[in-house]
């Protein structure tokens, strides 16, 4: 799938969440002084994806002042994403994207290598939508430890 650059329109989405509920881009847009951070993390409750999450959970309230949301998105079933954010105390939204539609759209969603194999994946991915729906920023293939970090000192926060 093709990936988004800086200055692309940023696809809109509505997904169902943990806890029972939907979240959409434009809702999280006109809620967030500056924008919203799109994360793409392959698979809730594994040791690089629990890293990533709770740096995120850890750095909400800098992101947030600087004017950010967040959302973190997966292909893991609403069940699956309830556990995970009761294990890990998450105060942000996570959505579940079983079909792949967001990945593919946003280009998180395609072909991987680990450990010699090549196979079809959600390649983690975090991407930075501003007020007017722009792609601000896209970053691919990035590591999860110290990744947030890294996001923070980019944008500010």
């Amino acid at each position: 799938m093709p990936r988004l650059d800086t200055g692309d329109p940023a696809p809109d989405f509505t997904l169902p969440t943990a806890g029972g509920g939907s979240v959409s881009l434009a809702e999280l847009r006109a809620e967030a002084e500056k924008g919203v951070i799109v994360y793409f993390y392959p698979a809730a409750s594994t040791p690089g994806c629990t890293t990533e999450a709770c740096d995120f959970r850890d750095s909400l309230a800098s992101l947030t002042a600087a004017g950010y949301a967040v959302v973190g998105i997966s292909p893991d079933p609403v069940e699956k994403l309830d556990a995970f954010v009761s294990e890990q105390a998450l105060t942000f939204p996570l959505a579940s994207d079983t079909a792949h539609e967001v990945l593919e759209a946003y280009g998180a969603w395609g072909e991987k290598k680990n450990y010699g194999k090549t196979y079809v994946g959600v390649i983690r991915s975090t991407v930075v939508v501003g007020k007017d729906g722009a792609v601000e920023l896209a970053q691919y293939n990035v590591k999860a430890t110290g990744h947030v970090a890294r996001l923070r000192e980019k944008l500010g926060a």
